[in-house]
C-alpha cells in the first residue's frame, strides 16, 4: 500500500512540470461542453462521484478560463433538485447563448415517464443562477434513448437540438429556445453516413467501417473549399458537422458532415482514435476562441479515475484546408496559455491550473472556495505576469477551526524561489474568514508559474482558502 501511495505522489509531482490534462483535479468532470462567450471559455460538465461503480451523477458544474490554462471553478450550478421531474442520472448536457440568455440543455431520469428525458434551464449569465425554464421536461416519451443533448443556432437563426443513444434524434426549436418548432425526427444511419446502419439494422457477422454510439456534438463551420489544383475558392461554403462517440465499447470519436442539418450525412472517419485514456467512454465538444480551435474530451487518467471516474481534457488543433478534422491524439501536456494572470487583482483560490489533494466547496454566502487542505497539498497557477513592478505584499483570505497552517509562495516549481509565507491562524471556524497579509522581500519580475504550497501539522485539515492578491510596491 505504501509503495502504491508513493507511486501516485511521484507521478503527480512529476506531472506538474508539463501536465495540463486532465484540466480539473479537484473533482471528476465528465462530458465537457465548451462555450466561447466574451473573453472567456465556459465549459459545462457532469460530475462522476468518487469511488463509483456506475455512472453515479447527480449534478452539473461550470468552469471558465480566459487563458485556457487557469480554470475557475464556479461550483455546482444545477443538480437533480433543480428539476422537480428528475430523480437520477444527471448525464451529459450543453449550454448555448441567445439574445443575452443562456440555455442549458440537460438529460436526466424522469419520474414522470420512467425513461430518460431532455430538460432545459435558463439564466441571464453563463454562471447563473439557472432555473428550470419549464417546470417539466422539454421532451419526454418514456424512452431510454433521450440522452446527451447538443444544440446549435444556424446562420438563419434557426436553433436545432440533437440527442440520442443508439438513435440520433433531432428537432427544430422555436426562437424562445424552450419549445419545439417541429416534430422530433430520427437521422437515418447508413454505411455511407456513419460507417454502418443503425444498431437494429446491422447484420451479424458483417464488419462495418464504424458505428454511431452516443454523445453527439452538432456544429457548423464555413470554410473555403479547394479546387482540383489546390486553390481556395473565393466563396465560403457552410458545412454541418456531427461529432460523436463511436464503435461501441470502448469508444473513439468519429464524425460525419452534411450540407444541411438534416443531411444527407457522409461519414468522414475518426477524429480521436481509440487510445489508452483509461476510460471506455468518450464525449467531445469543440470551440473556437480568440483565433484558436480546441477539442474537449474526457479521460479516466486522474488517480482513482477510470470508466466511472472521468475528467475533462483539452487539445488545440487546426482544421485541414478542405474543412476536415485532423487526427487528434490525447496528451498529458494539453494546451498552451493564450493569456496571462494579473497578480495585482484579487483572484479566487479556486482558479487553478494544477492541484494536488484538494477539493472545492461552496455556500451561498461565500461562493466557491478551496477546502480539504492538508500538509503537502498545493495549487499551481500558470503565466502570472508581475511585469516590471515589484510586489510588496501578498494577501490571502482563509479560515480555520483548528491550528491553521502556512501558504508558501514559490516561483516556477514546488522547490523554486520562496517569495512569501502567509501564516494562517485559528480564525474561529471553517467559514470565519480572515485576511492575512505578509511582506515580500525577494525581487520578483516577469512571468512565472506560481505554486501555493500548504504546510502545517500532518494528518489534519489545515484551513480553507478563498482568495489571494499581490500588492504593487
Amino acid at each position: 500500500m505504501k509503495k502504491r501511495i508513493i507511486g501516485v505522489l511521484l507521478t503527480l509531482i512529476s506531472m506538474t512540470v508539463t501536465a495540463q490534462n486532465p484540466v480539473v483535479q479537484t473533482w471528476f468532470t465528465t462530458d465537457p461542453a465548451p462555450l466561447s462567450y466574451g473573453d472567456k471559455v465556459y465549459v459545462y460538465v457532469g460530475h462522476d462521484e468518487d469511488n463509483a461503480d456506475f455512472f453515479w451523477m447527480y449534478e452539473w458544474r461550470v468552469y471558465s478560463s480566459s487563458d485556457m490554462v487557469n480554470w475557475t471553478d464556479h461550483g455546482s450550478l444545477l443538480n437533480l433538485n433543480s428539476f422537480s421531474w428528475a430523480d437520477d442520472r444527471a448525464w451529459a448536457a450543453q449550454t448555448i447563448e441567445r439574445n443575452g440568455k443562456f440555455y442549458w440543455y440537460i438529460c436526466a431520469h424522469s419520474k414522470l415517464s420512467g425513461g430518460m428525458a431532455i430538460g432545459v434551464a435558463v439564466a441571464d449569465s453563463p454562471t447563473g443562477p439557472f432555473r428550470d425554464a419549464l417546470g417539466k421536461p422539454l421532451f419526454d416519451n418514456g424512452s431510454w434513448d433521450n440522452i446527451d443533448p447538443t444544440v446549435f443556432i444556424d446562420d438563419d437563426d434557426q436553433a436545432w437540438l440533437f440527442w440520442g443513444n443508439p438513435t440520433i434524434n433531432y428537432v427544430r426549436l422555436n426562437p424562445d429556445m424552450v419549445s419545439l418548432a417541429s416534430e422530433v425526427k430520427q437521422v437515418k444511419q447508413t454505411v455511407e453516413g456513419f460507417g454502418s446502419p443503425s444498431m437494429r439494422e446491422r447484420e451479424r457477422g458483417v464488419k462495418y467501417a464504424d458505428s454511431y454510439t452516443e454523445g453527439p456534438w452538432i456544429m457548423k463551420r464555413n470554410f473555403f473549399p479547394l479546387d482540383k489544383k489546390g486553390k481556395k475558392a473565393k466563396k465560403a461554403v457552410g458545412q454541418y458537422y456531427l461529432l460523436y462517440a463511436a464503435g461501441g465499447v470502448p469508444e473513439h470519436i468519429a464524425y460525419s458532415t452534411a450540407p444541411t442539418p438534416e443531411g444527407p450525412w457522409t461519414y468522414r472517419g475518426h477524429i480521436m482514435p481509440l487510445e489508452d485514456t483509461k476510460s471506455f467512454t468518450n464525449h467531445c465538444g469543440v470551440v473556437d476562441h480568440k483565433g484558436h480551435s480546441y477539442f474537449f474530451y474526457h479521460t479516466g487518467k486522474l488517480p482513482g479515475g477510470g470508466g466511472f471516474g472521468r475528467s475533462m481534457a483539452i487539445e488545440e488543433f487546426k482544421y485541414n484546408e478542405d474543412g476536415t478534422f485532423p487526427t487528434i491524439h490525447h496528451t498529458n501536456e494539453g494546451v498552451k496559455p493564450i493569456g496571462t494572470l494579473n497578480p495585482y487583482q484579487r483572484t479566487e483560490a479556486e482558479t487553478i491550473a494544477w492541484s494536488f489533494g484538494l477539493k472545492t466547496e461552496n455556500n451561498q454566502k461565500t461562493g466557491v472556495y478551496v477546502g480539504e487542505i492538508n500538509n503537502g497539498d498545493y495549487i499551481k497557477v500558470r503565466e502570472m505576469d508581475f511585469g516590471t513592478k515589484q510586489p510588496s505584499a501578498f494577501t490571502v483570505s482563509a479560515a480555520s477551526a483548528l491550528q491553521g497552517g502556512n501558504i508558501e509562495v514559490h516561483l516556477d516549481s514546488l522547490g523554486g524561489q520562496k517569495i512569501a509565507v502567509a501564516k494562517i491562524p485559528y480564525t474561529g471556524g471553517w467559514e470565519e474568514w480572515k485576511e492575512v497579509r505578509t511582506p515580500i522581500t525577494e525581487t520578483v519580475s516577469g512571468k512565472h508559474d506560481v505554486f501555493f504550497a500548504f504546510t502545517g501539522y500532518k494528518g489534519m485539515k489545515l484551513f480553507n482558502f478563498d482568495w489571494w492578491k499581490f500588492e504593487e510596491k
